[in-house]
């Protein structure tokens, strides 16, 4: 087997020669290895924004954090690492239940160290060849990938071509949009996409800090410059160094703060307030707002030269009701995420159910739809979710008057109803497709329809480029 190099490999273990041994093994190897002491630590580095981890290899038993709850919590990471579980008290129950959780496989203390560098080898390979797979499904579907951001839609691929291109400057970025539309997460995205990937990412939101407070937050003080302020402190902006600062919520900080950060962006320089002494910054400055900024230049609650300085490039997010294209690619993609972490036992959202989301307008955009996912995970009993879960209709349990209606809005400007059950139809078979992983046996089953009639539909819709799994 050939081993692929570069991969990043976390070695979670309590007992310290056990720790220093297996990461010899990996380093001789190649591989790039960080190292936990605890659980604990292991969790702490998942929370973090540090780079993509390839696979872990963790202790079982440890104090405090278990190897069973680390394993559950790489399962939720976007980047579906491969695990692999080391043990000196190995029994049936443990190793069925790490491998029902997903772990890529199990080891007993004492191991010979070649038996160990295989078993990694193969889970690298093998979770290389399922990243491929995916990758190479999403793009048959129209789905763009781009960090943590997912999408099918024409808008949010033309924003996807934008972040690419801009990430490796250096330019100032303003992103703008409503609530619940994914700023940070594109702020993210251009970090990662950037040669800054490897240095801090850092997010304040500045209506969230009082404003006695937020300069002190951004630009750092000095012991005693203020009451409470017990010793020095940085600031972002310093902390930040050669990585990306974001300020989310821009709108709301105060005109006498917007004069600071503004002389900060165009002397690229830093006080700390109560010193005398300035700092060199060298980070990049990504803001966001979901206010209207003309409006508030217009009111003179916020400056015009610090909004040029900021609005260099401008990414604005659309609403999700301005995509329905998204909708069923990010409910198939939290429905996976919340159903694995609350142990896989339900089997799909219904067509019906797709049908529901598809219908309802999202005031709280992304961020609702993936609460929306959420709750119903956690409270449907049966083996899949039906539309009762979903706004538009009566709650679970209830008996709806027409079983057969449909929650639609129709626009006032009217619509071609062919066109629009035309869109909802594609839709629908889009997100079974993907929810089938591109089996158009199980993708016709999921619709409730014969596999002849799935393949008339794909033609006469146009899907011809679907993917062309076998029909089994």
């Amino acid at each position: 087997m050939i081993k692929e190099q570069n991969h990043r490999i976390l070695v979670v273990e309590d007992e310290e020669s056990m720790r220093a041994f297996l990461e010899i093994c990996l380093t001789r190897q190649g591989y790039e290895v960080e190292l936990a002491g605890s659980g604990t630590d292991a969790l702490d580095r998942f929370s973090s924004d540090g780079p993509e981890l390839d696979l872990i290899v963790t202790d079982l038993t440890m104090p405090g954090c278990s190897g069973i709850e680390v394993l559950r919590a790489a399962r939720r990471l976007p980047s579906k690492p491969s695990v692999i579980m080391v043990t000196a008290f190995a029994t049936t129950n443990t190793a069925v239940e790490a491998m029902k959780l997903g772990a890529y496989d199990y080891l007993v203390k004492p191991f010979k160290t070649d038996e160990f560098v295989l078993v990694v080898a193969r889970a690298l390979h093998e979770r290389a060849l399922r990243t491929e797979n995916r990758e190479l499904k999403s793009q048959l579907l129209g789905i763009q990938r781009l960090d943590r951001l997912v999408a099918k839609s024409k808008k949010m691929q033309r924003i996807f071509d934008l972040i690419r291109k801009v990430a490796p400057t250096r330019t100032n970025i303003l992103i703008s949009g409503e609530s619940g539309t994914g700023k940070e997460l594109v702020a993210r995205a251009l970090h990662t996409e950037s040669d800054r990937a490897d240095s801090p990412f850092l997010a304040v939101n500045c209506g969230a800090i009082p404003s006695q407070l937020i300069e002190s937050e951004l630009f750092g003080h000095v012991k005693g410059a203020f009451t409470g302020a017990h010793a020095d402190s940085p600031g972002l902006f310093r902390s930040s160094q050669n990585g990306t600062l974001f300020l989310d919520e821009i709108g709301e900080l105060d005109t006498s703060v917007q004069v600071k950060l503004l002389r900060v962006l165009q002397e690229r320089t830093v006080r700390p307030v109560g010193s005398s002494a300035t700092f060199e910054v060298q980070c990049r400055v990504v803001a966001a707002t979901n206010r209207d900024l003309d409006a508030d230049i217009a009111s003179g609650t916020f400056r015009r030269d610090l909004f040029f300085r900021l609005n260099v490039v401008r990414i604005e997010l659309p609403p999700l009701r301005e995509r329905p294209d998204d909708i069923p690619v990010l409910a198939t993609r939290f429905f996976r995420l919340y159903n694995e972490e609350q142990g896989g036992r339900l089997q799909r959202i219904t067509p019906q159910g797709f049908r529901r989301l598809l219908a309802y307008d999202y005031p709280g955009n992304v961020r609702e739809l993936e609460n929306l996912i959420e709750r119903a995970v956690t409270l449907c009993s049966e083996h899949e979710i039906t539309e009762e879960y979903f706004p538009g209709g009566p709650p679970p349990g209830a008996a709806p008057d027409n079983p057969q209606k449909i929650a639609l809005a129709l626009p006032r400007e009217g619509l071609d109803i062919d066109q629009e059950l035309a869109r909802v139809e594609r839709d629908l078979i889009h997100a079974a497709l993907e929810a089938s992983e591109g089996s158009r046996k199980k993708t016709a089953e999921l619709l409730g329809i014969s596999l002849r009639s799935l393949r008339y539909r794909i033609q006469k819709l146009g899907m011809e480029d679907s993917p062309r799994a076998p029909d089994r």
